[in-house]
């Protein structure tokens, strides 16, 4: 009996994916678990496993094209046997192995019929229109549309010739980009977070001098072994974790009659994609050095940008860390990652003249830092609380290695 393959789902917030490749032509004998294709989901690329033996019959997507959860790609046919159509039945073994894709509420769409002006008019919107530009008064109008509803030709009766409406000015031909799974599910995620989540946001500038010479110095000493450097970003990261672990309302979230305080810190780091941006997660970061947290970021950004994460390398971070110093962006507000509590934004170190506690104008190193917080887990205070335990470990950076 033919059995399909289809797609699955592959991350939480996968809703379709993208058949990149397949693996094996038409006629190929398949054993379960073998390789048929990699799919591109929302944020990496993962090789689609069969979970039946058999030939393959007929490629229903080919490469290049995209398909929803649990639609079918392929179908695999025993020797003898003709592939049937893609409408056609699969085996129940197939179907209990492959995730249902969510149910998906259709939008909601404005009626044409809807009130004028808060009145019970009803009128189509070139009436409108029309009606607006002549100051034409619709209630002594009487519609001959649907339901009584105004309409352009009812004007005319009206004694009101109706002019044609100008089209509008053609405009230069632009490059239209179609989406990526990833780029929706940024889209869908990030209107979800602003609409959803009160934000509200703080933000310091703290002194960096102590940390760029103790990164000097560490530099100095791992170049010597032949090792790595850490960076700036290495050392902020590390932090933002030791400042969770001292207020541990940031490392929460909101679960709808209850607020959760989370044991380990799970640091999700954004890292800039060509299509978007992924999060990957440094699980347990709390228990890391600054070496370990450096060399797993370093190793995950890799990944990340050849898309080789798996699923549970960019799911389930507690804080997010947001760097956009790199780029020369001082400062910024980040948009907070659902369900997390919290963001950082950490903007580029910049020299510049400050009043020293002698009240003397002197040259220093200042560092901008935004904190994204949801109002419903922390309040002002806790965020204020973070942000002067990180405000202490980053001015005094030596601490974070003892």
């Amino acid at each position: 009996m033919a059995a399909y393959i289809e797609m699955p789902k592959l991350s939480d917030t996968m809703a379709e994916g993208t058949v990149v490749k397949w693996r094996k032509a038409v006629g190929d004998k398949i054993e379960i678990g073998d390789v048929v294709a990699e799919v591109e989901t929302d944020k990496a690329v993962m090789e689609l496993e069969a979970f039946d033996a058999g030939a393959l019959g007929e490629i229903y997507v080919g490469e290049g094209g995209k398909a929803k959860i649990g639609e079918k790609l392929a179908v695999l046919i025993a020797e003898g046997e003709t592939a049937p159509s893609k409408t056609g039945v699969a085996t129940a073994s197939q179907k209990t192995r492959i995730a249902a894709p969510a149910k998906i509420a259709p939008p909601k769409l404005p009626m044409e019929s809807a009130p004028v002006s808060g009145t019970s008019i009803k009128a189509s919107p070139l009436a409108k229109k029309i009606a607006t530009a002549r100051g034409l008064d619709l209630s002594i109008v009487k519609g001959s549309g649907p339901g009584g509803r105004i309409i352009a030709r009812d004007l005319e009766a009206a004694n009101a010739p109706v002019s044609p409406i100008a089209p509008p000015a053609p405009v230069e031909a632009s490059r239209r980009i179609p989406l990526s799974g990833m780029r929706k599910i940024i889209a869908d995620r990030l209107l979800a977070s602003k609409t959803q989540i009160p934000h509200f946001y703080l933000n310091i500038e703290v002194d960096a001098g102590e940390l760029l010479r103790l990164r000097a110095q560490i530099n100095e000493q791992l170049e010597k072994t032949g090792c790595g450097k850490v960076t700036i970003n290495d050392m902020i990261l590390k932090a933002a974790v030791d400042a969770a672990v001292k207020v541990p309302r940031a490392n929460a979230s909101f679960a709808g009659d209850a607020i959760v305080e989370y044991v380990d810190v799970h640091l999700a780091v954004a890292v800039a994609l060509d299509e978007g941006l992924v999060t990957p997660v440094i699980r347990q970061a709390q228990k890391k050095s600054l070496r370990e947290i450096s060399e797993a970021v370093k190793d995950l950004a890799t990944r990340a940008r050849t898309k080789k994460l798996k699923p549970e390398e960019y799911q389930g971070g507690t804080i997010t860390v947001s760097n956009l110093g790199s780029y020369g962006i001082e400062s910024f507000s980040a948009v907070i990652n659902p369900p997390q509590a919290v963001i950082l934004a950490v903007g580029a170190i910049v020299k510049k003249p400050v009043v020293n506690a002698r009240d003397e104008i002197v040259p220093a190193h200042r560092l901008a830092i935004g904190l994204s917080v949801d109002h419903r887990v922390v309040d002002g205070a806790i965020g204020a609380q973070y942000l002067a335990e990180l405000r202490r470990l980053i001015e005094n950076p030596l601490s974070m290695l003892i």
